[in-house]
């Protein structure tokens, strides 16, 4: 789909290669800048709008409902409609609901308009994915391809919590309609740069509408009870739970009776897919629960401003600058398992490091902390979505991206949840210092045992025998595909047999 690299077996991209891995990246900055933005504008929300706590609450569980809830549908509607079409047409729709939350004058609207956003960006994210995964041959110039655009991604999220915090001082509305900008610029050079595509042959074929119902109200009502748990009576929480149980049965008998299943159960055999995604929820349910955590510590206890707290989190968007140049080295060096399970060692290093934080830390005393964490971003997150689908056919690949993207998504809402629920739990009603502390002392635990379990998880990926180099491979043994047509045809459609899982 994507126009092959210049230099087959090397890692060097032609210069539509580029142009269309940048317009991806930009999708996927513009995704994460969205939601650092939103994170910091809350407070300027509520007292413009005159938003209730649990209005507030839902002007961001509505987008994480929308965006987890939608993902894996998305993910395969893009295998059976079009990638291209589909990054085209949710990212229009990210425009324009982006723009409608920046004009909303009640909560209603606003929380509407997050929700479609999410929804947008559930079918948009893996969309863009399964491009570069089906479009750059499988390899080094795929590698390269990914760890730059996660990267990127991280780039967006940490630039967002600055960005946001000068556009809210002006305007809260800015945080909306800055992102309606970066859509349009984006959507016109995909619309120039990312090539089109043939639309996926489904002639006799039933799109599984079942299938597709009881997935997405499935992950729709297990993200809403987790994200809603520290906010709502057991019972109800229980019986959302019980609910989304009871649709996953139904998503998983409904799976194994149909013809045209929208998502093959045995993909689920593939070990190096399900130690990715499991990985990956652990370690963004970590991470996500920490910064909630480390913002906390600093804006309620410190009292530092939004722009302060923003600058002092920046460090560990550092990442954005080390997936693209330092990861690929240590990829190529010692392969993906390594470097991702040294990622793992090194986030549950940066916790244990900031578990211990006083009421009088001073900066110097929290940056190796999240000097640590940049760093275990940078090396988890990139190989996690090489490893997460290499080795899936090409009709998979953007059900496989959707599979990640629901375990980060789901991941986040688990792990914000949890630290939630222990700080409450362990802060005295009367807010004091110490109490403010000892609650933050107890949630920090949970980002720890997170990343300690994703280590584990990730180690049993070193078994595997490493994925060998061109320089590995006699010459003799790529006789087979010495002709220009099999070369090409391999360099765009790499089969299961080219890899190994967990390199």
């Amino acid at each position: 789909m994507s126009p092959p690299p210049s230099e087959p077996g090397t890692d060097r991209l032609s210069g539509r290669a580029w142009g269309t891995l940048f317009v991806l990246c930009g999708a996927i900055f513009l995704e994460g800048i969205d939601v650092a933005m939103l994170n910091v504008a809350l407070p300027s929300i509520r007292a413009d709008l005159g938003l209730s706590t649990g209005e507030l609450q839902w002007v961001m569980s509505a987008y994480v409902v929308g965006y987890g809830g939608f993902m894996l549908l998305g993910g395969r509607a893009a295998d059976l409609f079009g990638r291209r079409q589909m990054f085209l047409f949710w990212l229009t729709v990210f425009l324009l609901f982006s723009g409608l939350g920046g004009l909303a004058d009640d909560g209603r609207t606003l929380i509407a308009a997050r929700f479609v956003t999410g929804v947008a960006a559930a079918f948009m994210t893996p969309a863009g994915l399964s491009i570069i995964t089906t479009g750059f041959a499988e390899g080094p110039q795929r590698d390269k391809a990914l760890l730059i655009y996660s990267g990127t991604a991280a780039g967006g999220f940490s630039i967002g919590l600055v960005v946001g915090g000068l556009l809210t001082s002006a305007d809260w509305r800015w945080v909306f309609f800055a992102p309606v900008v970066l859509s349009l610029v984006i959507l016109v050079a995909a619309l120039t740069l990312i090539p089109k595509s043939v639309r996926p042959e489904r002639a006799g074929q039933r799109v599984d509408v079942l299938g597709g119902l009881t997935i997405t109200g499935a992950i729709v009502l297990l993200v809403l009870a987790v994200e809603r748990a520290t906010h709502t009576a057991i019972g109800q929480t229980l019986g959302t739970l019980a609910a989304g149980f009871a649709l996953l049965t139904a998503f998983v008998l409904t799976e194994r009776r149909t013809a045209a299943p929208l998502m093959r159960l045995g993909i689920l055999r593939n070990g190096s897919l399900v130690r990715a995604n499991l990985a990956a929820l652990l370690f963004s349910g970590g991470f996500f629960g920490f910064q909630f955590i480390a913002v906390l510590y600093l804006r309620e206890l410190r009292g530092w401003s939004t722009v302060q707290t923003s600058l002092a989190l920046l460090v560990i968007g550092i990442d954005a600058a080390l997936s693209p140049t330092l990861t690929p080295k240590l990829v190529h060096r010692f392969g993906n398992a390594p470097v991702i399970f040294g990622g793992m060692v090194l986030a549950a290093l940066s916790y244990a490091l900031f578990l211990p934080v006083g009421a009088d830390w001073t900066y110097a005393a929290m940056f190796p902390s999240l000097i640590t964490l940049g760093l275990a971003f940078s090396l988890a997150y990139g190989p996690l979505t090489i490893v997460a689908t290499e080795g899936i056919d090409e009709e998979e690949q953007g059900l496989a991206g959707g599979l990640l993207y629901t375990s980060f998504q789901f991941g986040a809402a688990l792990g914000l949840s949890a630290v939630t629920a222990v700080n409450v739990a362990s802060t005295d009603d009367g807010g004091s210092p110490k109490s403010l502390l000892d609650g933050y002392h107890a949630a920090l635990l949970v980002p720890l045992i997170a990343a300690i379990l994703a280590a584990l998880v990730s180690a049993f990926g070193l078994r595997d025998r490493p994925r060998a180099t061109d320089d590995d491979v006699p010459r003799a043994t790529s006789a087979p595909a010495e002709s220009a047509a099999t070369a090409g045809a391999a360099a765009m459609s790499p089969t299961e047999t080219d890899v190994a899982p967990w390199r």
